[in-house]
């Protein structure tokens, strides 16, 4: 599987230096490194890479939060032993969250250790590779539109805003929203990628310059719905263009935590504000989040979201992904 003996494999470590700092490199571990006090042990075919993981990998914020680590919030592979009688060998799996690369060893990683409770089957039609294209950032922006869905959304309802529209949730989102006949605009600062994002689906592609600074706490009704993954003055300006009655979702926060906005859009429109949680979703959620990425994902789209790189890139493209200088999804080829 890894091109070692049985007994070893390839992992990003991550350690803490005495001055706080964080160590990362790629290392051969030893089996009995892998922290086995979970059920299943697993071979990692893909992983991803995240926002998350490449803090956790610089250290640029606090994200670990038990040291050795293994970071890697994301994995998809088969179950190679199992003490629950939930899954057997031979099982196709694919997790993402619960802790992973924080307190628990991740999936940047050919080995890993993990809870039998927190696994989801590989859904049909997907593939390892998929799925981890997809990842949290897909699974984020799918539960972002089964929210909307939930509080009526439908496409005559008109245009939806798609905040941080080059990442990964947002690449995503705008292709999963077109392909469902929504009217999607992008907000990006890359508008070098205007054409990427139209072949996503985009029907329009805003400078984020044009909402990502203070901004009136009532403004011109535009946006039916809006899925933002950015926060700060992003969010609230969102907010404050949403029409009556709209729903925007939150799942981000790269402009910054803070809402510096006014309640008056909850008041004066009636905009609902819906906060979407990737890690600690229930399994409920979760399955039926992955069943619909399974049938509404467009795999061409997927693609053209997807670059590929192994485990001995992730390092280098970590300070990538937080310098921005990335698009869409970062896929980890982890095993052979």
């Amino acid at each position: 599987m890894n091109g070692y003996d049985a007994m070893t494999f390839k992992a990003i470590y991550l350690t803490l230096n005495s001055d706080g700092t964080t160590h990362s490199s790629l290392q051969i571990l030893e089996e009995n490194q892998l922290k086995n006090s979970e059920n299943v042990t697993v071979d990692i075919d893909y992983s991803s890479l995240n926002y998350k993981d490449a803090l956790a990998i610089t250290g640029k914020r606090p994200v670990v939060r038990n040291w050795p680590m293994i970071p890697g919030i994301d994995g998809a592979g088969t179950i190679s032993s199992s003490s629950s009688p939930l899954w057997l060998k031979g099982d196709q799996f694919l997790i993402n969250g619960w802790g992973l690369g924080e307190t628990r060893f991740g999936c940047l990683s050919q080995r890993a250790s993990l809870a039998a409770k927190f696994l989801t089957p590989l859904p049909l039609g997907l593939s390892a590779r998929n799925a981890m294209a997809i990842g949290t950032a897909g699974y984020t922006a799918m539960l972002s539109i089964l929210a909307l869905e939930k509080h009526g959304l439908t496409p005559a309802d008109g245009e939806i805003l798609v905040t941080g529209a080059s990442g990964g949730v947002g690449s995503i989102a705008i292709a999963l929203l077109s392909d469902l006949g929504y009217i999607v605009t992008a907000s990006t600062g890359k508008l070098d990628q205007s054409d990427y994002l139209r072949q996503l689906g985009a029907k329009d592609v805003i400078d984020r310059s044009s909402i990502a600074s203070p901004g009136k706490p009532i403004q011109k009704e535009r946006w039916a719905a809006v899925l933002d993954s950015v926060g700060s003055h992003t969010l609230t300006n969102a907010l404050a263009q949403t029409i009556y009655g709209g729903t925007v979702t939150a799942c981000g926060m790269a402009q910054g935590m803070d809402l510096p906005g006014s309640v008056a859009p909850f008041i004066l429109r009636a905009v609902k504000l819906i906060g979407i949680d990737s890690v600690m979703s229930s399994v409920d959620d979760r399955q039926t989040a992955w069943r619909r990425l399974a049938t509404d994902m467009n795999l061409r789209k997927l693609e053209i979201i997807t670059e590929e790189i192994t485990l001995d890139d992730v390092i280098s493209y970590s300070e990538n992904l937080l310098k921005g200088s990335l698009r869409g999804r970062v896929v980890v080829k982890c095993g052979n």
